[in-house]
């Protein structure tokens, strides 16, 4: 979808659009600095903030090829052209692990070692289980860089995402660990379906449903 109907965006020196195979690395950083502190990471990762971060990054820099991350994907770059934000999606049907992406990303998840694995499992686990049966796109990973937060960057992503969302008529669902995050998706239409304690950390399951659309 984004390759065909790419949007390009610009708002307070921001400029939305999508990444090229050269901002991979860059794409990655963004993502393990901004997600380091999640409740969950820190349940799976530990408490050692930049032991998360390095964590993080590996399996971020794994699951992008793997999964393909890259190439549905919004990120907001700043003026100096930099990275600062990035909004992962998959589109219907692409959501769940396949036996061949499965196998690409054992190794690096075997090098986190056994303990983070079993951990990872759990909550990786949880998180399939509730995976909606009915056609949706899937929201996430979504992070602002760890010095670019609360300056609106966020925001930006999501109304670029949820502007061609709506101009295909699709559902689109997402998984948050962060109270403060359901307050921020409800601002643009999800609608909270279910909780579940996953490692000891509440987590909360997100519905949205195009504009114009009811259940």
């Amino acid at each position: 979808m984004l390759r065909e109907n790419e949007m390009k965006g610009n708002s307070g020196g921001l400029e939305v659009g999508t990444p090229d195979a050269s901002e991979t690395e860059e794409v990655v950083g963004v993502l393990s600095r901004g997600m380091r502190d999640n409740p969950v990471h820190v349940a799976v990762f530990g408490a050692d903030p930049e032991t998360r971060r390095r964590k993080l990054r590996r399996l971020f820099g794994a699951a992008m090829p793997a999964m393909g991350w890259e190439r549905h994907m919004l990120v907001a770059r700043g003026p100096d052209g930099r990275i600062v934000g990035a909004c992962g999606m998959m589109p219907p049907g692409e959501c769940q692990l396949a036996g061949v992406q499965r196998l690409r990303l054992l190794p690096p998840m075997l090098a986190l070692g056994p303990a983070t694995l079993v951990r990872m499992m759990g909550w990786m686990g949880a998180w399939a289980k509730r995976d909606p049966e009915e056609r949706h796109w899937h929201l996430g990973p979504v992070a602002v860089d760890a010095h670019a937060q609360g300056k609106g960057i966020g925001s930006l992503l999501m109304r670029s995402f949820c502007e061609q969302i709506d101009a295909v008529g699709e559902v689109a669902y997402l998984e948050t660990d962060k109270e403060i995050n359901v307050r921020f998706y409800e601002r643009f239409g999800f609608e909270l379906v279910g909780e579940e304690e996953v490692l000891s950390v509440t987590n909360s399951f997100m519905i949205r449903r195009p504009e114009g659309r009811n259940g």
